[in-house]
């Protein structure tokens, strides 16, 4: 089996917007800039998406 080159991009892309979320959790709401806010949003969801898409895509059988 073979790894597609996306996957660790997605991967990473999703651990730096997790660790955004819980950093939101860790700090409240007031200790925090706006782009850890928009990290948390934007990054999270771009790796989940760029995975799944991945991993369909790998999935696919070759023609």
């Amino acid at each position: 089996m073979s790894t597609s080159k996306l996957m660790p991009p997605a991967v990473a892309l999703f651990a730096l917007g997790v660790a955004a979320i819980v950093a939101m959790f860790i700090a409240g709401e007031r200790g925090l800039p706006a782009w850890v806010f928009a990290a948390g949003w934007l990054l999270a969801p771009a790796g989940l998406a760029l995975g799944v898409f991945s991993a369909v895509r790998s999935a696919r059988p070759r023609r």
